[in-house]
């Protein structure tokens, strides 16, 4: 797989300071980032900027993901917004088996959307999984192409399938995006772009290799630095990046 050029991604997001106040106006009113704009973040790489290499992406270090994000910020929050989503769910990549991984991003134009999780529960059964629920605040989903639901596991005898500390594992399954039904319950004030939505999955099974858990550290595939950061800390250092930007753009108006 060809990786996509992701090298001085802050030069690379500051290329789109035109195309981003150009379709301000476009992404307020419809709630979506217009095709043209979005296939020129793809064609930057900046969906990837957190994906492993060897799946095509950039493997930033976190300093030069922050300074991307906050000039996206700058000229439009919820595309940013949506930017450190998609690069956040792509950390699910290292936990994947490499197979699933390359399927899954084998596209460039790869997004995955997914909410927080809730109590859902999935059943366990020979090969995978079967779950249904609705999920809300997933962001991204309009331009994604998988998605995903975060729930506890229920085993055969009704018991809850639990982690070594202990407790009930949250497990993330992953499906093509036309699987679920999406729901357009976002229409806000602020961040419209991001699309924000809540959706549903009725009785749908998802492959044992189609899933995985961030619970433990040890079960990532790949190592490296940036993937020794726990996933909570790196999502948290992408919120952080976009509301940076937004405070930038506040004090220059």
């Amino acid at each position: 797989m060809d990786q996509i050029n992701v090298t001085e991604p802050l030069a690379r997001a500051r290329e789109l300071a035109g195309p981003l106040a150009e379709a301000g106006d476009e992404i307020e009113r419809t709630r979506r980032i217009p095709e043209r704009l979005l296939s020129r973040l793809h064609g930057q790489g900046l969906f990837r900027l957190l994906l492993p290499r060897d799946l095509g992406g950039g493997e930033v270090e976190p300093g030069a993901y922050v300074l991307a994000l906050e000039e996206l910020a700058r000229h439009d929050a919820s595309v940013a917004w949506n930017v450190f989503v998609g690069n956040s769910a792509a950390l699910i990549a290292p936990y994947l088996p490499l197979d699933t991984a390359r399927e899954i991003f084998a596209d460039p134009r790869s997004v995955i959307a997914w909410g927080p999780p809730h109590k859902g529960l999935a059943d366990a059964e020979p090969g995978g999984y079967r779950v249904g629920g609705t999920w809300e605040f997933a962001s991204g989903c309009r331009q994604a192409n998988w998605m995903g639901v975060h729930c506890r596991v229920r085993e055969g005898d009704g018991n809850l399938r639990l982690n070594e500390a202990g407790r009930p594992t949250f497990r993330t399954l992953l499906f093509p995006s036309h699987r679920a039904v999406l729901h357009d319950t976002w229409d806000t004030i602020g961040l419209r772009g991001t699309a924000s939505d809540s959706y549903s999955v009725k009785d749908l099974f998802v492959a044992e290799a189609y899933s995985a858990t961030r619970d433990d550290p040890g079960l990532r595939r790949k190592s490296g630095p940036l993937y020794a950061f726990p996933q909570q800390t790196l999502y948290a250092v992408g919120v952080a990046a976009v509301a940076l930007g937004i405070g930038r753009a506040m004090l220059s108006a």
